[in-house]
């Protein structure tokens, strides 16, 4: 049996997330998602790029002076101005990005003797300002796999705590993912691999989680999968997936990740879809009889994750166009309101058809309206005893 290292953490919501277009945290926002993240057990954080400014470096520094647990990192460009910068703001770590796809190359007007001399070069100057230099792959999905062999070994060579491998536009799947890092792993057994994913075609949590099983066992993630264009892998979503699909302990308190997940919805005033993976509003509701029938004797028959595991509280079945007689005799129970069978065929009908008017689901309150106008006309109730009873609810 194979055995894995414990995943691997790195939240780089305040930097690549930021970088979602029109998305700006303040500083109060930035220490409010770090502490949530802090409190997850995140064990290290991608904070932001000092050379984007002196304000940006000021609010790194200060996030860095909060006492937080985990280790920080500023992420830089190849040169040493950069490495200075990220020096001065006080972070535990520096990544180092370089273009190592010739397309990427072209356009910086670099070529691969560039990178390979800046490399050694700028790989010493930051190891004399930090103890804790990482490496980052940039394009790495595109680059030719021989010059990236090459590039990593300097890197490992070097001394490089960890190389990231980028799939920066989103081009893997699962299987061509698991290969490039399967062959890397191999060749340079024993360096720490990250994987840093993006989701242009739907498939970085996967891309992650592939990469994962391949050795990669530093794991680049954001809240909600929040940054450019697509986005990247979801923390969320790719640890649930590891603890979930493969029985593999990550480590996190996942009870935070619905606040986490709704607190960074609300800063990045990007709205979470309904049906979100983990931490969407309907991923553990129910409407189909089929399933609500089973759902009341075990939730395991419908549902993978159980809500207190997210921090959730176990949500009442959906009422709507696809809704059984189990759904109508819950809620009944529910209001301690007598189940009667006939009673049940007919709200189930009266459901069904609101259901196709309004193209959407029925309110609770909405439901006990049907039942007591069908209580009403069936004569079950006189109209002094009808008016007595709380049919708002």
């Amino acid at each position: 049996m194979v055995k894995f290292k414990k995943p691997y953490f790195i939240d780089t919501t305040l930097r690549d997330g930021e970088q979602a277009p029109g998305v700006v945290f303040s500083l109060d926002e930035k220490i409010k998602a770090c502490s949530l993240l802090d409190e997850a057990g995140i064990p290290e954080l991608e904070i932001g790029t000092p050379a984007m400014g002196i304000k940006e470096a000021q609010e790194i520094n200060i996030i860095c002076r909060q006492g937080f647990k985990f280790k920080t990192l500023a992420w830089c460009r190849a040169n040493k101005q950069d490495i200075l910068l990220a020096a001065k703001s006080g972070t535990n770590g520096v990544h180092l990005s370089f273009p190592v796809s010739q397309i990427l190359q072209q356009a910086m007007e670099k070529n691969e003797q560039w990178v390979m001399q800046q490399l050694q070069e700028t790989f010493d100057f930051a190891s004399s300002h930090f103890d804790y230099v990482t490496i980052g792959a940039q394009d790495a999905s595109r680059a030719n796999l021989s010059f990236l062999k090459e590039f990593v070994g300097l890197a490992k060579f070097l001394g490089s705590s960890r190389v990231r491998i980028a799939d920066t536009v989103g081009i893997l799947n699962p299987i061509s993912c698991f290969k490039l890092i399967k062959s890397i792993h191999a060749t340079y057994h024993g360096l720490p691999l990250e994987i840093h994913a993006h989701n242009d075609l739907g498939m970085a949590t996967a891309n992650t989680v592939a990469a994962y099983l391949a050795g990669a066992e530093c794991l680049s993630v954001t809240v909600n999968g929040l940054g450019e264009r697509a986005g990247n892998a979801a923390l969320e979503e790719v640890a649930m997936a590891l603890e979930m699909s493969e029985m593999i302990d990550c480590g996190l308190k996942t009870t935070l990740f619905s606040e986490l997940s709704n607190y960074v919805s609300e800063i990045s005033n990007r709205v979470l879809p309904e049906s979100k993976p983990i931490t969407g509003s309907l991923v553990l509701s129910h409407e189909s009889g089929i399933h609500t029938q089973c759902l009341q004797k075990d939730r395991k028959t419908y549902q993978l994750i159980e809500a207190s595991r997210l921090g959730k509280p176990e949500q009442d079945f959906i009422i709507g166009k696809h809704s059984g007689k189990s759904t109508v005799r819950y809620y009944l129970e529910k209001a301690n309101l007598p189940v009667d069978e006939n009673i049940c065929a007919l709200l189930t009908v009266k459901i069904k058809e609101e259901a196709n008017q309004k193209k959407s689901f029925i309110s609770e309150k909405e439901f006990y309206r049907i039942y007591w106008e069908i209580r009403k006309k069936d004569k079950c109730y006189g109209e002094k005893e009808y008016a007595g009873i709380n049919h708002s609810r």
